[in-house]
């Protein structure tokens, strides 16, 4: 009885011999993080006017759909704001509206380095009008 008021009293033992420790490194502000080679692409398709775009993207928001029509209104704002001569601004800016593309998704590829290529296999074997960039083909 007596050990157990005096623990009540002084505290416990294991506490006055232990010094705390606290991590000092959580504020740091520049925590360098390794990017993420695995995370999942969308070859997706835009037809514009009739003619048509093959792209691919990162599944960036919650759903592969909402990642679809947040690259489709990208490239609608980057046409309408940059002066790019590119086949896909030319046809963008004929449009009233960005609801007005048509947004169909191939293929969701895991990893970056692999939906590229599946890309330009895709460019090659529909052969789109709106793309300029024909790396790898």
């Amino acid at each position: 009885m007596w050990l157990f008021i005096h623990i009540l009293c002084l505290g416990s033992l294991v506490d006055s011999l232990v010094k705390p420790l606290y991590n000092t490194h959580m504020n740091t502000k520049n925590t360098v993080r390794k990017k993420r080679t695995d995370r999942n692409h969308i070859i997706y398709e835009l037809v514009v006017n009739g003619m048509n775009y093959i792209g691919v993207t990162a599944k960036t928001e919650s759903t592969v759909n909402k990642s679809v029509l947040a690259r489709a209104a990208k490239h609608f704002y980057r046409a309408k704001k940059e002066n790019k001569d590119w086949s896909l601004c030319v046809a963008l800016r004929e449009l009233n509206d960005k609801s007005e593309i048509e947004v169909y998704v191939h293929e969701i590829v895991r990893g970056k380095a692999a939906a590229h290529r599946r890309e330009v296999e895709l460019r090659r074997q529909l052969k789109p009008v709106l793309n300029t960039d024909t790396r790898g083909d």
